[in-house]
């Protein structure tokens, strides 16, 4: 839930495989953004009775976004989630997501920001309620900067802001913040944060008006006979049934692997994520969204935070990847360790909050890639089933165009980017499988 894992820092899986091991409005948006549109054919507004029959599996930022895509553009869509939209177990659950552009110089994940970035505008108009606040993001690099420099010219590219300063400058900027230790910052100034938990449940809403078939069930993939998925069966309220349509889209989150055993399996791997929300002080609004950005801090950890949102508090989190967990039977209680790292950051970063309670915690999971890539392709032994996930602590900012471009590859037949295809997938799991029994040999 956490789902800030840069692209630019991948996660240290091979640690976390060895523990598994042992387990059986316009003017908000930065510049440059309202020329990224995409080239999809219009959409109806409405499936089409003569439309191809889908089910999505999820109700999630990636499964949401390509169930409402696709019954845009005419489809007979059915979505499926086993406990509903933005769910506490769902990794696109809790309050907020962090939505950056600076991606590590990675064109392709940064043309897609700027896309998801339209179509969550967009959807804002439709809605006529904002899920997106527009704080400014704030990367704070102790050592290495590459990651934001390798982006700034992408950006400059595309007309968005962002601008380097130094210590002395966050500091005079934002007098909240103890500048001690950073060499370089980075500031986007369009960037911010959605409501995440808000947005699942108003793409599911839309998703309905639209005609859409929205069924509370689980779900479990049918046989596969003749390359081609037969169903899927439903599980509601104690009764089975089956399910069937044209087309299969499994946008499971940290489920994906136990459905997909031999498939998926370990490759997209749910890890812990432990976060704090600090109160703030009565009266206080220094720390507020209103004068205070996202910060992102790199250092011996990458740690990032919110300001106060939502009357929730100051968020703090740690991105790196956690222990193998199931996120069905998870015990979500925060560790002490989390809260002790927690308040270290804030120390270090915030003296401001030294002694802020401990107003809510959450214990979230990502979904880790080998990589930290999506995965975003057709089941490897039937042509009419998608596989959708690998969020990887990064994905639920890019759910409106993870939808279109899932939707392009099912209706339009358009080719999927390399880098997440199933081959890509398979042969990243196989290298870190291979790796890590050597290791145990």
């Amino acid at each position: 839930m956490s789902n800030e894992r840069s692209r630019e820092t991948p996660p240290s899986r091979r640690a976390v495989l060895r523990t598994a091991a042992g387990l059986a409005a316009s003017a908000l948006l930065p510049r440059g953004l309202t020329a990224m549109t995409t080239a999809a054919p219009p959409a109806t507004g409405r499936a089409r009775r003569d439309g191809p029959r889908i089910v999505v599996i999820g109700a999630g930022a990636f499964g949401g976004w390509t169930a409402l895509s696709l019954l845009r553009r005419g489809a007979q869509v059915t979505l499926v989630d086993a406990w509903g939209a933005g769910h506490s177990r769902a990794s696109s659950g809790d309050d907020t997501r962090v939505i950056r552009a600076i991606y590590g110089g990675n064109a392709t994940y940064t043309d897609m920001v700027l896309r998801a970035w339209a179509g969550w505008h967009a959807a804002e108009e439709r809605w006529g309620r904002r899920v997106f606040r527009q704080t400014g993001a704030l990367w704070m690099f102790e050592g290495d900067d590459t990651a934001a420099a390798t982006s700034a010219p992408l950006l400059a590219a595309r007309d968005v802001e962002v601008e380097r300063m130094d210590a002395g400058e966050v500091a005079r900027r934002w007098p909240q913040i103890r500048a001690d230790g950073i060499r370089t910052a980075w500031y986007e100034p369009g960037a911010g944060y959605l409501l995440a938990r808000l947005a699942c449940e108003r793409v599911r809403e839309e998703f309905i008006a639209m005609g859409g078939t929205w069924r509370l069930a689980t779900a479990t993939p049918g046989p596969i006979r003749g390359g081609r998925m037969a169903g899927v069966v439903l599980a509601e309220d104690g009764n089975a049934t089956r399910l069937e349509a044209d087309a299969y889209v499994f946008a499971c989150g940290p489920w994906l692997g136990t459905l997909f055993p031999e498939a998926i399996g370990t490759g997209v791997l749910p890890t812990r994520q432990d976060v704090v929300y600090f109160g703030l002080p009565a009266g206080d609004t220094r720390y507020d969204d209103g004068r205070f950005p996202v910060w992102i801090n790199t250092g011996a950890r990458l740690m990032y935070g919110i300001p106060g949102n939502e009357r929730r508090g100051f968020k703090v989190a740690d991105d790196t990847a956690g222990s193998p967990v199931n996120p069905t039977t998870l015990d979500r209680r925060i560790s002490p360790a989390a809260l002790q790292l927690a308040r270290a950051t804030v120390a270090r970063r915030f003296p401001g909050l030294v002694g802020a309670p401990v107003a809510e915690t959450r214990v979230c999971q990502y979904e880790m890639s080998p990589t930290g890539d999506f995965l975003m392709d057709r089941h490897p032994e039937a042509e009419n089933a998608w596989l959708l996930g690998g969020g990887s602590g990064h994905g639920y900012k890019m759910g409106p165009a993870i939808g279109e471009d899932l939707t392009a590859q099912l209706l339009d037949a358009r080719p999927v980017p390399e880098a997440f295809t199933y081959r890509a997938f398979a042969a990243a799991r196989a290298r870190l499988t291979s790796t890590s029994t050597r290791r145990h040999s």
